[in-house]
């Protein structure tokens, strides 16, 4: 059985909309099974940076504490449904206590690899990845950390100077989405000492033309239908740990209703 666990965080994003997301997760919670969903609840205040370079650091705490004690008595496979990139964070550092060899794949525009020293923008969704490797702010990062080279990075174009360093030097795989063929995650995956894989979805790795409810979207991303069958390969290879899907922000409702169909579809190949 697969639990879906509803996140509506926005206080990781650094965009201008990025309230919107709450309206995001809702709008997709609002079409899975009522009886398999479970919701967290954000904090409504937006948080302070406690002394350190992270913004809104209090409230991301909150509300990973509240991700936490949720799981620890959660035996189902987990799918949580975002807000932020960051609220993959907690369900990662469930499934890596569950299985010693964890993969991760992460589907997203952006790197998501900077530290509280190199982001300029403060925001913690462009550290998720980061901290999901172990590294960055203490009392959010997984620890210990899931091994780079069990890392898949996928579909990532839009990385700034501190991430592209990082990548040069970090035994991380990568694969473009563009050109996403049906088994190249699957060998990624499988090349590595992986006993299970979570895989994390931000939305904004698809191409603009396939979805427009993006806080930051960026031309030449992923055709949905390459992702599906991608997963579909990966999971006839590796066991599926866990998943989480992100970074939904509809101008409206009636345009989240444009974007359900595809986004539905990415939600069913991952659950």
């Amino acid at each position: 059985m697969t639990r879906f666990v509803v996140v509506p965080q926005w206080q990781g994003s650094p965009a201008a909309r990025a309230m919107q997301l709450v309206d995001g997760a809702e709008a997709i919670a609002g079409d899975l099974p009522r009886s398999a969903c479970v919701r967290v609840e954000v904090p409504l205040e937006a948080g302070d940076a406690l002394g350190t370079r992270v913004h809104r650091l209090s409230t991301l705490q909150q509300t990973r504490a509240r991700i936490d004690d949720l799981l620890a008595s959660e035996t189902d496979r987990i799918v949580i449904v975002g807000g932020d990139c960051s609220v993959a964070l907690g369900g990662i550092a469930h499934a890596a206590a569950r299985h010693e060899r964890l993969g991760l794949v992460w589907f997203d525009a952006h790197g998501d690899l900077h530290t509280p020293d190199s982001s300029v923008s403060g925001a913690f969704a462009g550290m998720a990845l980061r901290a999901a490797l172990g590294d960055g702010e203490s009392s959010l990062a997984v620890s210990p950390g899931i091994a780079p080279s069990r890392t898949v990075l996928v579909g990532a174009r839009d990385l700034d100077v501190a991430e592209s360093a990082f990548l040069a030097d970090t035994p991380l795989a990568r694969l473009d989405a563009v050109d996403l063929a049906d088994t190249a995650l699957a060998d990624a995956v499988s090349q590595t000492d992986a006993d299970a894989v979570w895989v994390h979805l931000d939305l904004d790795v698809l191409d603009p033309a396939a979805i427009t409810g993006l806080t930051a979207a960026s031309p030449f991303g992923a055709d949905p239908a390459r992702i599906v069958a991608a997963l579909a390969a990966l999971r006839a290879r590796v066991p599926l740990a866990g998943a989480s899907i992100t970074g939904f922000a509809p101008a409206s409702a009636a345009a989240a209703v444009d974007d359900l169909g595809t986004i539905l579809r990415l939600v069913g190949a991952l659950a």
